[in-house]
């Protein structure tokens, strides 16, 4: 079983395309995580200030797990498509997106995780923290990540460039 994180973005596109290049017709969960909004509340003290009134958190949690459906299968069906056998899996986060990847990666007997990365780095990497690291660091089951087109086709530049030079 191989679990592909998946959050619609192009970076995540490309994990799918990847691994379907290297393992078609695998047994494989799509994964997405959303987060609960009083979780993005907890993170962000002023939109306590900033939001009149008390917001309706079971709707805006319903929307954000509806919204996570779409996009699981918007994955499950890309992965279908490249030759993955894949099945979808949305949760809530719990505790950090790097926690409950892994902690679903052993709850669907994963041999594998699978994930895009936007290939930040220094600074921002540092302030915006990194899934991917984090997973990279912690998990006991083989990872690959992915780099983003942009940064794949940046890094290949590079190489030709040094190559001629």
């Amino acid at each position: 079983m191989v679990l592909i994180c998946y959050d619609g973005s192009p970076d995540a596109r490309s994990a799918i395309e990847r691994a379907g290049e290297l393992m078609a017709g695998e047994p494989t969960t799509i994964l997405t995580v959303w987060e609960r909004y009083t979780e993005v509340l907890a993170r962000t003290a002023s939109a306590v200030a900033l939001s009149p009134g008390f917001p309706d958190s079971e709707g805006i949690d319903e929307l954000s797990q509806k919204n996570a459906e779409q996009v699981c299968q918007e994955g499950t069906d890309l992965a279908k498509r490249v030759g993955l056998n894949a099945q979808p899996r949305v949760v809530a986060q719990t505790a950090s997106i790097t926690n409950t990847v892994l902690a679903h990666s052993e709850a669907v007997g994963a041999s594998a995780i699978v994930m895009g990365t936007r290939g930040r780095t220094g600074l921002k990497s540092l302030l915006l923290g990194s899934v991917s690291h984090g997973v990279l660091q912690h998990a006991d089951i083989a990872v690959m990540v992915v780099p983003s087109p942009e940064i794949a086709q940046s890094r290949q530049r590079q190489r030709q460039e040094h190559a001629s030079a």
